[in-house]
């Protein structure tokens, strides 16, 4: 089995893109081109301004506060292979972990945040002792595809 979440990571980078296209164009209506006549709905220039933007921060903060990742999954072959690099305003170090299903000796699903916040921790049997990778954040990813990563992982090792 073979996925990945890139829809979620472009539809998240999309919704950013509006948020910015429609911030600047309020910025530009209300200060440059003086087209918006205030108070507006009752509510001041400035009162406008700080909520458009706090909005706009939240939606370009919000994935890099819940450590969201560009996730791509393979069980094919001999390898469990995760890649991985997390997704926001700023890109991250791509990540790959490659654990062979002969020595994969399981994995452990940890939640924080109130379980906003979801990693899942992966184990290899090395020598006598069991190996702990770092944690992979599945937070954007769908239930639909965490279930079909429990179901595969299951399949070669106890979670």
């Amino acid at each position: 089995m073979t996925f990945d979440n890139s829809k979620s990571i472009i539809s998240l980078r999309i919704k950013l893109f509006g948020a910015t296209v429609v911030l600047l164009a309020y910025l530009a209506m209300a200060y440059v081109i003086k087209m918006i006549r205030f108070p507006f709905l009752g509510m001041s220039d400035t009162l406008w301004t700080v909520i458009l933007c706090a909005i706009w921060i939240i939606l370009a903060f919000l994935p890099m506060i819940l450590n969201y990742q560009y996730i791509s999954y393979s069980d094919d072959g001999d390898y469990i292979v995760f890649r991985y690099f997390t997704s926001g305003i700023a890109g991250g170090k791509k990540n790959s972990v490659e654990i062979s299903k002969a020595t994969f000796s399981g994995y452990r699903i940890e939640k924080r945040f109130f379980g906003l916040i979801e990693s899942i921790l992966l184990y290899q049997k090395i020598q006598d002792r069991d190996a702990k990778y770092p944690p992979i954040y599945i937070s954007a990813l769908t239930g639909e595809e965490k279930a079909k990563i429990v179901k595969s992982l299951n399949l070669y090792g106890q979670g």
